[in-house]
Parts: C-alpha cells; structure tokens; sequence
C-alpha cells in the first residue's frame, strides 16, 4: 500500500494481441518517480516495445505479467486496450484504459457492470479532458499516421500483387524505416494514388496528412475534408472519386452514412478504405458497410460488391502499435 502522500500507478501487461505500446514510458516514469508523489509498479511483459530493465533502472518496482488483480486495493491500474478476454470477474480497483463503453460498443454493458460489481472506478482515456475540453492523454495523431501508410501501402499492393494475399502487418522501429518503404513501393506502383482524409483538422486527421506528405504524396492528390465540407450531410460521391479513404472523425452523434452499399456497387475509383476511427460496432457507424474490426495478421477485409473493382478495408482499433515507440513517447 502506497503512503498517504504518494499515488500508487501500477502498469499492466498489455495482453491484446500485437499491442506493444505503453501507457507510461520509462520517460515519463523517471519524470514522476522524481517528484516524490508516485510509487510505480511495472508489469512485466515481453511485447511491450520498452524493455523490463529500462523500468527498473529508473526506479520502478517489477512484478510478474498479469498480476494486478493481487495488487493493493490502492493502486491505480494503468494500461492501454482493453482488459483480458473471458474475464467477468468484479473489478475494485481504480482502472485508467481505453475501456471501449461509452459509444455503446459491442459488449459495453458487461464491462461497467464489472465495475459496479466491484466497486471500482473506470478512467476512459477516451474521455479524459483538460478545463479547455481538450484530450488530456490521445494517440490520435499516430493513428492517422500509421493509418494512411496502411491504406497507402495496401493501394499498392493492389497494384503490385493483385489478387494476391496483403501480408501480415509488423511493427517498424521508427517512422523512418515505414516511410522509405512506403517511398519505395510508389516508386514501383508507377503513379500516385488520390487519398481523403475525413477529419483532417482533428489530431487523428493532421496525422494522416502528414504521413501522405511524408510519403510524397503531391498536395493536389491529398483531398482534406473536415466539417465544413460535411455539413450538407452524406453519402459523398466525393469519396467514390478517391483510391484510398481514410476516415478520422470522432463520432459523438447520429450522422448521415458518408457511403453506402449502392455506392460502391456503382461506378468508383475507391479501392482501399481506412477506417481508423473503428466505430464498428457503433450504432451510428458512418461507414455501415462492414461490422468487424480487422487484426495486424488479416489486416483488409474484401467488402462485398456487384462491381467488380476490389474494395478493401482495413479497421484496426490500435494501429499505433505500428510505431510503438513513438506512440508511446
């Protein structure tokens, strides 16, 4: 048990599959156990992209992965996605995550009554603000940023390999390597492709400019779309017009569906769509042309069409793992 002026941080092992971030750096752990106010214990895992010791030499306490279940009733347990699967037990401790409840996904009522059960207390990172109304802890930025490269590089093996298989995603060590291999494989695709950003004012969107920029993607080929181009309300034929669209709304509120069925069953030039924001389950899912996220190893979902174009989306919910460190730094 922490003392009465110091707040107990326990970090948990992250156990979503291919998640390598953290949600406290050895960093940023340095930084608050130098204040004097933090006691923090470390999980320890072997997927996270910051090695063990690199917690320990700056002072953290380690314990075995998956334990904070055992931890003191005040600990504050920290982590990222969502808790382990098959896992209705009560919870009573103080959780900060992303915990995926309050736009009414899939399965959101069994996780809170979790927390009434056992009393504990759930600090969505999603839904944490400053007195501004600003984020205070967002991954937005490198979610757009790894999410135009996917939707660049999967245009491109489309016309590379068509027809073949997209392989398995990996994570990159920095954002240089990612960016020359994408580079690399416009050079080989022969042109550049036109790409959408929905939401480019927004952290999620800027980062999704950027990459394309990045890439080289000319300025005339990267259409920024944000709220003043969807007030008149969807399906936007716009969209259609695109090879690659990448949506970085946030979704608070019933829209207009930005596509439809119809639509790409009609005349397109879309052929990869990045849904970053991933509100698959959401009642509200502006993009009701697909309900399931995809994974890093089965990363593009082939979206049913009567044109016989291929149509390929790609929703994974923690793309910023691509980039690991930088996203957790």
């Amino acid at each position: 048990m922490s003392s009465p002026t110091t707040t107990h941080l326990w970090l948990r092992e992250e156990t979503k599959p291919m998640e390598h971030r953290a949600a406290l750096s050895p960093e940023v752990c340095k930084k608050l156990l130098a204040t004097g106010k933090y006691e923090i214990t470390v999980e320890e895992c072997k997927e996270r992209i910051f090695n063990d010791s690199e917690y320990a030499d700056v002072g953290c306490r380690m314990v075995a992965g998956d334990s904070w279940r055992q931890a003191p009733k005040d600990a504050i347990i920290t982590g990222l996605k969502e808790l382990p699967e098959n896992d209705t037990t009560p919870l009573p401790h103080t959780h900060i995550m992303f915990a995926h409840c309050y736009k009414r996904q899939a399965g959101w009522k069994d996780v809170l009554s979790r927390f009434v059960e056992g009393k504990g207390l759930l600090y969505d990172l999603e839904f944490l603000n400053d007195d501004s109304g600003r984020r205070v802890a967002a991954f937005g930025f490198y979610a757009g940023f790894t999410g135009a490269a996917v939707g660049i590089d999967a245009w491109c093996h489309q016309q590379l390999h068509a027809g073949e298989k997209y392989p398995v995603i990996t994570p990159y060590p920095n954002e240089d390597v990612l960016i020359s291999e994408t580079k690399a494989k416009l050079e080989k695709a022969g042109r550049m492709p036109r790409i959408m950003v929905m939401g480019a004012l927004g952290r999620c969107g800027s980062g999704a400019v950027s990459y394309a920029r990045k890439a080289g993607i000319p300025e005339e080929n990267i259409i920024k779309w944000d709220m003043a181009e969807t007030a008149k309300g969807g399906p936007f034929q716009e969209i259609m017009d695109v090879d690659i669209f990448v949506n970085c709304i946030y979704l608070s509120s019933q829209i207009p569906p930005f596509v439809t069925q119809e639509q790409i069953d009609g005349d397109r030039q879309l052929s990869v769509i990045v849904d970053v924001s991933c509100d698959t389950t959401n009642p509200f899912n502006p993009i009701p042309i697909y309900n399931v996220n995809t994974t890093f190893d089965d990363a593009l979902l082939d979206i049913k069409s009567t044109n016989p174009k291929p149509l390929q989306l790609c929703s994974i919910d923690h793309l910023p793992t691509m980039l690991p460190r930088e996203a957790s730094n």
